[in-house]
C-alpha cells in the first residue's frame, strides 16, 4: 500500500474584496498547508518553517508569479505583500492594492500549485455579500476574464 495523502482533494481559495476604509483591494488565498509544505520539499529538498522569513520569502517568490490581478491593458496590477498566517489546516496568504477598486481588474490568473498537483483547483471570490462572483481556475484555465 502507498502512503496515506492528508486530503483526497486539492484546493484553495482566494478572496478579493473593496475595503473602503482603507480605499484598497484585499486579496486573501487561503491554501492547504500540507500542499505547500510538499510543493517546498519537492522545490527546495527541505522542511520549511513557515516562521522564518527566508521561508515566506521562497513562497513569496513562488506565488507572485503565478498570481495577477490584470488591468485593462492586461498588465498585472501591483500587488503589495502584506505577510502570512499559518494553522495547522490552512495558510493564509494577505496581499493588498492601494487605491484600486473591482471594477479596474479584467482578469485573475491564478495558477497556484497547479504546476504542481494536476487536480488542484482554484477559487477566486470577488465582492462581498450578495454582489460576490467566483472563478475557478485549473491547470487547464490558468487565466480568467471577469464575468
Amino acid at each position: 500500500m502507498g502512503q496515506a495523502h492528508a486530503h483526497r482533494f486539492h484546493a484553495a481559495l482566494t478572496d478579493i474584496s473593496f475595503n473602503a476604509r482603507s480605499e484598497s483591494l484585499e486579496v486573501v488565498h487561503t491554501l492547504m498547508a500540507h500542499d505547500l509544505e510538499q510543493l517546498m520539499l519537492n522545490l527546495y529538498q527541505r522542511e520549511v518553517d513557515w516562521s522564518q522569513p527566508e521561508d515566506e520569502a521562497l513562497l513569496r517568490r513562488y506565488l507572485e508569479p503565478r498570481f495577477a490581478l490584470l488591468g485593462r491593458d492586461g498588465k498585472a496590477l501591483p500587488l503589495r505583500w502584506l505577510g502570512i498566517q499559518v494553522d495547522t489546516e490552512a495558510l493564509r496568504v494577505y496581499l493588498e492594492l492601494p487605491g484600486a477598486r473591482l471594477e479596474q481588474i479584467a482578469s485573475v490568473r491564478n495558477a497556484i500549485l497547479t504546476d504542481f498537483l494536476a487536480d488542484q483547483v482554484n477559487t477566486v471570490n470577488l465582492g462581498s455579500g450578495a454582489a460576490v462572483r467566483s472563478l475557478t481556475f485549473t491547470r487547464q484555465s490558468p487565466t480568467l476574464p471577469l464575468p
